[in-house]
């Protein structure tokens, strides 16, 4: 795991409700499994496998041209700190998912460079999931999962996975990279699922 500068200490988390176990930072630690991956937006896609095996691709062109929104929302990481009020601007899954069709309840998300993660489609339904491309007004940075990442507040922050590139859909849960290696297969910051046993 890298860790680079950004963690800025412990703040009193009785001014606000935070989630159990939780501290807030000022900063944005970066934490990853290894360097930065750095995909070129010329080259970025996304796609989206449909459960009956057919693949929507969006090149970074055609990302850019699908409604955006600006979202608001509080992050938390598993290794214990929130970052409160953060501003991002993506694409809601619920826009892409208008062009496949998908009925299988679970997806397995896959990033540059070969991570994945898993979410029931209940969490990237409803206006719940974005692929975020700016960060406080500003484009994406490497380090912080550019030129996309995938943005679902509502859960710990290792299922936003960074440099994003597509979905495909199961019939079962398959975990991820950090599920297969002890966190929760969930991971709901307010039920402290941070692992397997809890």
């Amino acid at each position: 795991m890298t860790v680079t500068r950004g963690f800025r200490g412990r703040h009193d988390r009785r001014a606000v409700d935070l989630p159990p176990g939780q501290h807030l930072t000022t900063g944005f630690p970066v934490l990853s499994t290894g360097p930065a991956h750095n995909e070129p937006t010329s080259s970025w896609a996304f796609s989206i496998a449909s459960d009956a095996g057919v693949t929507r691709t969006w090149s970074w062109a055609q990302m850019m041209r699908l409604p955006t929104e600006r979202i608001t929302a509080d992050i938390h990481c598993v290794t214990r700190w929130s970052k409160l009020g953060t501003t991002w601007t993506g694409i809601s899954l619920d826009v892409l998912f208008e062009d496949v069709d998908v009925r299988y309840p679970y997806a397995l998300v896959r990033s540059y460079g070969g991570y994945t993660t898993n979410l029931p489609m209940a969490d990237l339904t409803g206006g719940k999931a974005w692929i975020a491309y700016e960060f406080d007004g500003r484009p994406l940075t490497p380090e912080h999962g550019g030129p996309a990442r995938l943005l679902v507040p509502h859960l710990y922050f290792w299922k936003s996975a960074k440099w994003v590139s597509g979905l495909s859909f199961t019939t079962t849960d398959q975990p991820g990279f950090w599920e297969r290696h002890g966190y929760h297969n969930y991971g709901d910051p307010w039920r402290e699922q941070r692992h397997t046993d809890d």
